[in-house]
């Protein structure tokens, strides 16, 4: 009898056992437990390439463009800039050909000069945000007059009045090498 109890005591043991193993090998999730997700792999182990990182675009205390009601260089044409004469007077747009860039509104006397600016808008576009020139060379930001203008290496260039124009014409390069390490961070001030 003795042997019948400690076969009946092994068996249940055993059968005990085996449920809870089998209980651990459930695949079931239970009601508490998040379902399991799948990562894809990383892009070390794909062979493919991450995606970019978009960077944020640096904000400023200053807007990026020189601007008065909203309208970039008192609504002066900037793509006629480089078909005039030095000193010539500027070309002015209209509300009949506005394109919206850089935070400010841009004003052309053609449907081929705003197009021209629209492809490329950083050719056309006044340095410093139209700025004046000789105030950002020296670590200032001014308003400027279109009248007070030059285009240097086919980049057009803006300043407070023509006072100030001809003091920034004392030297050109220097100026403009000032002026570039200045910019942006000039928007600051």
């Amino acid at each position: 009898m003795k042997l019948n109890f400690l076969a009946t005591f092994a068996t249940i043991t055993v059968l005990l056992a085996g449920s809870i193993v089998g209980g651990c090998a459930n695949t079931e999730p239970e009601a508490d437990t998040p379902p399991e997700t799948t990562e894809e792999p990383a892009a070390e182990t794909t062979g493919e390439t991450p995606p970019e990182t978009a960077e944020a675009e640096p904000t400023y205390n200053n807007p990026l463009t020189y601007q008065e009601d909203g309208i970039a260089i008192d609504g002066a044409d900037p793509v006629a800039y480089f078909s005039l004469e030095e000193g010539g007077d500027p070309v002015f747009g209209s509300a009949e050909y506005e394109y919206e860039w850089n935070g400010a509104k841009w004003m052309f006397s053609s449907q081929e000069n705003l197009d021209a600016f629209a492809a490329e808008p950083e050719k056309y576009a006044p340095e410093y945000g139209g700025y004046c020139a000789k105030a950002v060379s020296e670590g200032n930001l001014a308003p400027t007059d279109p009248v007070a203008w030059s285009v240097v290496d086919d980049k057009l260039y803006l300043n407070y009045n023509l006072d100030v124009q001809e003091q920034w014409e004392q030297d050109i390069p220097g100026n403009i090498a000032k002026a570039n390490e200045n910019w942006p961070g000039v928007l600051n001030n």
